[in-house]
């Protein structure tokens, strides 16, 4: 074997580490309030199927995002599963001494590259959510919890912006810089409205990675453009094992026109097991929950994998005529 052919074989039995993100920025912009059982049961379905991390609800407050307003009871009554990391959004000093009270272990922080889109989403300058966010990690690591609790950073339009078009990587590489000064253990680049295409996923990656070989970087894709697999095709090949997804492709953000969704769960879950990647999750547990999803948010899903069966599934021999 060369070594070209040495180092495919390694990547591919490389280990992927998958984040679900359905029930926060999948259920955020339903119209359709989830009942809390609901919440909870999905949930605990999902951290049976070998899913590295969950991010299960939002400490905003509930004006903001009635949808999740519901925050503290769903975490004091999720099942907690050994080796399975369950992560909540916070906004803001408050949220986080909410959701500290509720034993998360972590807590995810966001902020947008784009003032535009930062200005639209947050409702917040730049410098501010900066600070903002930099007050969460003073809080939490003079708090000094019992609860062990991780901060990873949640950066938005990292790949573009709807408002202003292109972001500058020396934009993106600042505040990763000042975040990772700050001890967060974690930094997720998001195409947060399905702007990125594979070669600009690879350049980013490959920065990402080289320069903060200690870090956690997770990628965030949307498919708003389609384009969301292959973008996680070209960060796997960059060397990237962290992503989010969310069930059947729910969510999207508000403020990207067109937008149809995050990239799909079992779909990137399937390329990435038929490619050789040990993801730790159990495709013949999770279908069924991406199966039902459609009925407990009242309309169709993006999911292709949930519709058409992993590709060993065989089927009879067609009749003839």
């Amino acid at each position: 074997m060369n070594t070209h052919s040495a180092s495919v074989a390694q990547e591919t039995t490389s280990r992927i580490y998958f984040n679900e993100v359905v029930t926060r920025d999948g259920f955020q912009n339903e119209s359709v309030f989830i009942e809390t059982n609901d919440k909870v049961a999905l949930i605990d379905a999902m951290s049976e199927c070998g899913y590295a991390k969950i991010e299960v609800t939002s400490f905003t407050s509930a004006k903001a995002i009635p949808m999740l307003r519901d925050a503290e009871a769903v975490m004091q009554r999720v099942r907690r599963v050994a080796g399975v990391e369950y992560s909540v959004l916070v906004p803001n000093v408050r949220g986080a001494e909410r959701a500290l009270e509720c034993r998360p272990d972590e807590l995810n922080l966001v902020m947008s590259c784009s003032e535009s889109h930062n200005l639209a989403n947050l409702r917040m300058a730049r410098p501010q959510s900066l600070q903002t966010l930099l007050d969460v990690v003073g809080h939490v690591q003079q708090a000094k919890p019992v609860h062990p609790v991780a901060i990873n950073v949640s950066l938005s339009c990292v790949f573009g912006c709807p408002i202003e078009g292109a972001v500058p990587l020396a934009v993106v590489q600042q505040l990763v810089q000042t975040f990772v000064d700050a001890g967060v253990r974690g930094i997720t680049l998001c195409d947060t409205t399905g702007m990125a295409h594979p070669a600009q996923v690879q350049r980013v990656c490959d920065w990402a990675l080289q320069a903060h070989p200690q870090l956690q970087v997770t990628l965030h894709f949307h498919n708003t453009r389609g384009m969301g697999l292959a973008n996680v095709l070209a960060a796997v090949q960059s060397g990237v094992r962290r992503f989010d997804g969310s069930l059947g492709g729910l969510g999207g953000c508000p403020y990207a026109p067109g937008a149809t969704g995050n990239i799909c769960s079992e779909d990137a879950l399937h390329m990435l097991q038929a490619m050789g990647f040990d993801t730790g999750v159990s495709l013949p547990r999770l279908l069924p929950l991406a199966r039902a999803l459609p009925d407990l948010v009242g309309h169709a899903l993006s999911g292709q994998v949930a519709k058409a069966g992993v590709t060993e599934d065989l089927h009879p021999m067609p009749c003839t005529p």
